[in-house]
């Protein structure tokens, strides 16, 4: 007898659907076609183990097994529950008839219980696209899966539970999750508040320009002083997510493996912070079988490097593309994955091997010459990417031992979502820019047009301080910001002057 069930490949960030054939005939044997990885020939195991803790015993006869399409490679262990009901349903242990209206997906393990996978919302996704009724997972899986609205999403605990439900013997309790409020619930939880850190204002100014304007920055000082406390804070004042970008980034997530049994959606900005001995895949993804790297699971939100100049430089040569096209493309010899990678990157570094160049109270040991080699292994083009330079010192004493919090996190966010209003507004017949560090130069000349007074200004910097011609749209779109956070039309030579002071590393007397 031949039966059909439904589960899914997981391409990318997306799902695609894949029919389960079983075909219980005379002779001897299990069969399994359809490139199928070792993980997914190793279910015969598991299916027979379960079959076995369930009641029921795999036929002496001969079990094809075809996942088609057939030309797609099937990987993982998502397959278990897929197959086994299938065989059930060939046998005649099962009723078959509901089988097409359902995605069945779910780990098997040698009891009969279901384990957890990944991937489950694309999964969910997919099965709305094709009209499924419903979808049947792991319960782990359910709140993940219930975020799809117009989908019936029933949690299994066990094989036995599934084939009680399509025998009409059982009703699986149907999981909802009123998307939208759960969103609205979690968007303001931050483990992290700048109303916790004491002094260094000018460097939450810096980080509020640039999370008003998207911009990439690099903050630079000795240790201790404060630039990876500030980094985890940079999520509390961007704009909150929207629901869109909200499950576009769980979708990422789930892919990845990442969701946990009681998370539904990621109302909150991601921060990622992968340590500097990263590998080139881990940061940018792939693989043999390929999987979202750092950057992809920093997709809206913050990718932080500590230790800049400790990581490989092949490593950071593979940022400069999705900086650029906010999406990193894998290719492979049989297809072709892109991964979304819209982040805002916060770098932070030494200014020197010793690390206290520059110091106020003590002294650098370094050589003569070491500075500038030590800054010389971040490159000139990535560095041409990062809009803002943010020389960060100690907080003295004097701060420290002062009593009370200073502005929260809420307050500045405020600010920030009333810049971001004004930018979308600008760019409203710009697709593809959000934000004004996403201007390209045409855009530059269109909206940072500057007044007699500015261009001197801008003249007399670039000679005076030996900034580079790259610098130049640079400062540019940060002044645009900071007139943004004004609410003013226009740049004024004050917005000009403070961006300025935020190239710090473009200038030539730097590490000399």
């Amino acid at each position: 007898m031949l039966v059909k069930t439904y589960g899914s490949a997981i391409i990318g960030v997306n799902a695609v659907m894949v029919t389960v054939e079983v075909n219980v005939g005379d002779g001897v044997g299990f069969y399994m076609v359809g490139l199928p990885d070792n993980a997914v020939k190793e279910s015969a195991h598991r299916i027979s183990s379960a079959f076995e803790e369930s009641g029921f015993h795999i036929p002496g006869k001969r079990i094809i097994v075809n996942l088609a399409p057939a030309d797609l490679k099937k990987e993982g262990t998502a397959y278990d529950l897929t197959i086994a009901v299938g065989i059930l349903g060939a046998i005649g242990e099962v009723n078959p008839d509901r089988f097409e209206q359902y995605v069945i997906m779910g780990e098997l393990g040698l009891d009969g219980s279901l384990r957890p996978i990944k991937g489950v919302l694309p999964i969910a996704i997919e099965a709305r696209s094709r009209k499924c009724k419903g979808i049947i997972v792991p319960a782990e899986n359910a709140r993940e899966a219930a975020i799809v609205n117009n989908l019936e999403v029933y949690g299994a605990h066990s094989l036995k539970e599934v084939i009680d439900f399509f025998n009409g013997q059982r009703d699986i309790e149907q999981t909802i999750v009123d998307t939208r409020a759960e969103f609205a619930n979690s968007l303001s939880h931050y483990e992290y508040d700048f109303a916790d850190v004491k002094g260094q204002e000018s460097v939450k100014r810096c980080l509020e320009i640039a999370a008003a304007g998207g911009h990439n920055a690099i903050m630079i000082g000795p240790p201790g002083s404060g630039k990876s406390m500030l980094a985890k804070r940079m999520p509390s004042i961007l704009p909150p997510l929207t629901l869109s970008e909200s499950l576009e980034t769980t979708q990422i997530h789930s892919v990845a493996g990442l969701m946990h049994k009681e998370d539904s959606l990621i109302a909150v900005r991601p921060f990622r912070a992968p340590h500097h001995t990263v590998s080139d895949v881990a940061l940018v993804g792939g693989g043999a079988n390929p999987r979202p790297g750092e950057i992809s699971l920093a997709h809206n939100g913050v990718l932080f490097l500590d230790e800049l100049p400790e990581f490989k430089r092949t490593v950071l040569e593979v940022l400069r593309q999705p900086m650029e096209e906010r999406r990193m493309t894998i290719s492979r010899a049989k297809m072709t994955i892109e991964y979304p990678a819209s982040f805002m990157l916060i770098a932070a570094m030494n200014p020197c091997p010793c690390g206290y160049y520059n110091h106020p109270t003590i002294a650098c040991t370094c050589p003569p010459g070491s500075v500038k080699r030590y800054l010389n292994k971040v490159s000139g083009p990535l560095m041409d990417r990062i809009d803002i330079h943010i020389e960060v010192t100690p907080v003295p004493v004097s701060q420290l031992n002062k009593e009370g919090k200073a502005e929260s996190s809420a307050v500045i966010r405020e600010r920030v979502v009333a810049a971001r209003a004004i930018q979308t507004a600008r760019f409203a017949a710009n697709p593809g820019v959000h934000c004004n560090a996403q201007m390209g130069s045409k855009l530059t000349r269109e909206y940072c047009k500057l007044s007699n007074e500015c261009r001197n200004i801008m003249e007399m910097a670039m000679n005076r301080l030996g900034l580079s011609a790259r610098a130049y749209d640079r400062i540019l779109r940060v002044a645009r910001t900071i007139a943004d956070l004004e609410a003013c039309p226009e740049i004024q030579p004050l917005h000009l002057q403070e961006a300025i002071t935020y190239r710090s590393l473009d200038r030539d007397s730097w590490g000399q």
